[in-house]
């Protein structure tokens, strides 16, 4: 019997265009949980926001965090959100791209 494909959301699809114009930081978490290595790094290397972390827990296993103004966010959040995010917004303007329909001004 075959599969059915997952349908893909628009919005997060949109998020994730979004995205890859961030800066991306990829480390290992070490001994520590994937966040507090998260949380380590950026304090220790003073990355300002927007910025996307790359933690590898395992050889398996990698868990993306989005650090923002706000705080630090899972990155699938922050796909499925990103109108919720003025760094992103103001990203998508300096970049000159034609803004997303969830970002242009009404």
């Amino acid at each position: 019997m075959a599969r059915r494909r997952k349908r893909k959301s628009r919005r997060r699809q949109e998020g994730r265009r979004i995205l890859e114009h961030v800066p991306q930081y990829s480390i290992e978490s070490g001994q520590d949980k994937p966040v507090t290595a998260a949380r380590k790094f950026i304090q220790a290397e003073g990355i300002v926001p927007p910025a996307l972390l790359l933690v590898k827990r395992n050889e398996h296993t990698t868990d993306r965090y989005f650090w923002a103004e706000k705080g630090l966010f899972g990155a699938q959040y922050v796909e499925e959100n990103h109108f919720l995010f003025p760094s992103l917004r103001q990203l998508i303007e300096a970049s000159g791209e034609k803004a997303p329909m969830a970002l242009q001004p009404v």
